[in-house]
């Protein structure tokens, strides 16, 4: 017994209706809407956060932020001597550098001398600082950005040849 128009289904591939088989109208046409589920059925992975929010940058792009805080309280004063030196941040000191002293906070790379070689060009020294021994020292953001700021004043007043105290004349003070 046969009902309705002679049993053909609407999806059975034989009918005039878009996408029901071959032809014209087969396919994903400019009608279908993108997958907005994986093959498990859970929702498309995407950005946890948005870009605005500080939750979006790592925690070692925070740090370098701090880093460029430290340097850029210090370039009103010193912005001639401050364009030639580099910084830079590691994770950690090289094996190499460790002394019985204790874990190293930051380090000077001395400038290279000028040779007159375009591939490698002279280049001012550099201050290093060492992220994760900065970061086992401060208990919050604030005290890392005054021991950073702390840091910095004594690698850049060494690279002088000067006092701290000459850098920032309110360095060693507590507050």
């Amino acid at each position: 017994m046969q009902t309705g128009d002679g049993g053909s289904r609407p999806d059975s591939g034989s009918g005039p209706n878009p996408g029901s088989g071959p032809g014209p109208g087969s396919g994903p046409g400019p009608g279908v809407r993108p997958k907005r589920r994986d093959r498990h059925g859970r929702g498309l992975r995407g950005l946890l956060v948005p870009p605005g929010v500080p939750l979006y940058r790592s925690r070692s792009q925070q740090f370098d932020d701090l880093v460029l805080e430290a340097v850029a309280r210090l370039e009103p004063r010193w912005e001639t001597e401050l364009s030639d030196v580099e910084f830079a941040v590691q994770e950690v000191p090289d094996a190499d550098i460790m002394d019985g002293e204790g874990v190293p906070l930051a380090r000077i790379v001395r400038a290279s001398p000028g040779i007159s070689d375009p591939e490698h060009p002279a280049a001012g020294p550099r201050i290093v600082l060492f992220r994760r021994p900065l970061l086992a020292r401060a208990e919050d953001e604030d005290e890392l950005s005054e021991l950073l700021y702390d840091v910095v004043v004594e690698e850049f007043a060494e690279i002088l040849g000067v006092d701290p105290e000459v850098i920032d004349p309110t360095f060693g003070e507590l507050g």
